[in-house]
């Protein structure tokens, strides 16, 4: 059934007008995926960042911390044993996902995924959001990853999909101001074919779920990992839809890579209708970022089959399938053409100089969109390449997605495939283009040119993205180290910081501070700080 859209057109353009214009200089907290959304991991008004900190020691062979022995640390928090999603915040929360390796309740026992939240000044646990397993193991939900999407913080609202396949709606406050929404929690913290769980003070109080299984038919591969985006009244998310676990078939081709749903209802009011999921190399774990070009406001999508896409944010009503579809309007190809074939063959994916997919999301900067193509690190290194392209550019049939050979197209205007393969989404700052790569690399280049200025190796495979803040870059890797470097056109290193644990997450800046997850804990890092007085 046609669902009337026109209400969210002048929320919706007041909404992008705001963030491309006065956002990025206005805004201090980090209250999304990429801060706003462009998805451009930079934080252009940030001061008087450290350049250097130090983590104390585990003391023994326990998760606690030698806390005398840290400097510039406001506070720490515990987290589980898994943690990958890079925190979120915004009025005075702070918001990341871990398991429930290490329980903070009792009632929450074995194999779960969670949400925290904690008080932005002194670290303070003030709830979580505890979600049982799917029970699909490695397939489609795999043991002790814990929730993987960094929370969309909207007003007194909290967005994120979870290990079951859902978007889900959280109230900030938990239950301190009353159980609004949904009043089923119980069932839904006990889970399907359980005894209830009762919800107490430090739990979540959700507002509504959407089951992506359920409702699109999706089949999450491995796990179900991105996050939303708030358009006006709309609520955007990728579905994780995937191959199955022998990674030979897709389950369903026909689910949708991409939906739209009402933000106060969490009813699906649009879904991504180009086939996406007959061209899916693996999974669909790329995060939407948006854009205005003229008159028309899109969301640019990183798809799974490599190439870049625009779509309208009006979904239309297709007659013919009965649904709210969303209007292709460009696309272009992020692969070369010898990454798809060789000798008039296609290469075969997985393989390390075939095609890759997007897991990085696209940038929007200067009317530009920025993105970099990678795979699974699971899948090990192989050949990258990072585009700049002008969705203003048309190709033969319309659409940007036409090359000569290896030579770029009127729509592409740079591109740089002397880079690996890369999970990290780009960082872009006064003309300059900081990205990383799987291999251990951070690359510095020209943003309208694509001109390298530098290249530096961490000596260790980098997950999370690059944060370029206060004329530094920042970069974690999973052999546990925070490298900082001197933002510009010289590389120079300024520290290199031992985490103690593995850095899969990327940091972030709200408000002064600098927050870094590793695998187990939660940092608040602050110039000056001195020393914490416990872990949280």
């Amino acid at each position: 059934m046609s669902v009337s859209l026109q209400r969210f057109r002048p929320a919706l353009g007041t909404l992008l007008l705001l963030t491309l214009v006065a956002l990025p200089a206005a805004a201090q907290d980090w209250p999304r995926w990429g801060r706003t959304h462009h998805n451009n991991m930079a934080a252009p008004g940030a001061k008087e960042l450290p350049a250097s900190f130090k983590i104390g020691d585990f003391v023994g062979n326990t998760d606690d911390i030698e806390l005398e022995q840290c400097a510039n640390v406001r506070w720490i928090a515990k987290l589980g044993s898994q943690s990958y999603g890079n925190p979120t915040v915004a009025g005075g929360r702070v918001f990341v996902g871990s398991n429930n390796d290490q329980p903070r309740d009792e009632k929450f026992t074995g194999d779960r995924s969670l949400v925290y939240c904690f008080d932005e000044k002194t670290g303070e646990y003030l709830w979580q959001f505890n979600v049982p397993k799917l029970g699909a193991g490695k397939v489609s939900d795999w043991e002790f990853l814990g929730i993987c999407s960094s929370p969309t913080v909207e007003g007194d609202r909290v967005y994120l999909v979870t290990n079951l396949c859902e978007v889900v709606c959280l109230d900030v406050n938990g239950f301190a101001d009353g159980n609004d929404g949904m009043k089923e929690e119980a069932a839904y913290y006990g889970g399907r074919g359980n005894e209830p769980i009762q919800p107490g003070d430090k739990d979540a109080d959700i507002i509504w779920v959407f089951d992506m299984i359920g409702e699109c038919g999706v089949s999450p591969h491995n796990v179900t990992s991105s996050s939303v985006m708030v358009l006006g009244d709309q609520v955007w998310a990728t579905t994780s839809n995937g191959v199955d676990y022998g990674h030979v078939d897709m389950p369903n081709p026909y689910a949708p890579s991409l939906i739209v749903l009402d933000k106060e209802t969490g009813k699906l009011i649009g879904e991504e209708f180009s086939g996406l999921g007959e061209r899916t190399f693996h999974c669909t774990w790329s995060s939407p970022s948006a854009m205005t070009v003229g008159k028309k406001d899109l969301v640019v999508y990183g798809g799974p089959d490599g190439f870049i896409y625009g779509f309208d944010t009006q979904p239309v009503f297709n007659e013919d399938e009965e649904l709210n579809v969303l209007k292709e309007v460009w696309r272009c190809d992020a692969n070369l053409p010898s990454y798809r074939t060789k000798d008039g063959e296609p290469i075969k994916y997985g393989t390390r100089n075939g095609p890759n997919e997007f897991i990085a999301s696209p940038v929007v900067f200067d009317g530009k969109v920025y993105g970099i193509i990678g795979q699974d690190p699971e899948h090990g290194e192989g050949v990258g390449n990072l585009v700049c392209v002008d969705p203003t550019k048309k190709g033969e049939d319309g659409k940007v997605e036409v090359r000569k050979g290896d030579i770029t197209d009127s729509g592409v205007v740079w591109q740089y495939s002397d880079i690996h393969r890369s999970i990290s989404t780009p960082s872009i700052v006064d003309g300059l283009v900081y990205v990383a790569d799987y291999s251990g690399f951070v690359y510095c280049l020209d943003a309208k040119t694509g001109k390298l200025y530098w290249k530096y190796d961490t000596f260790g495979h980098i997950w999370g993205s690059t944060l370029v803040a206060d004329g530094k870059v920042y970069i974690g890797n999973e052999d546990g180290f925070i490298t900082i470097l001197a933002a510009g056109k010289e590389m120079k290193k300024l520290a290199e910081i031992d985490m103690k644990a593995p850095v899969y997450s990327s940091p972030i800046v709200a408000n002064g501070v600098l927050y870094i997850a590793t695998q187990t804990h939660l940092f608040a890092v602050e110039k000056g700080a001195g020393t914490p007085s416990r872990v949280n």
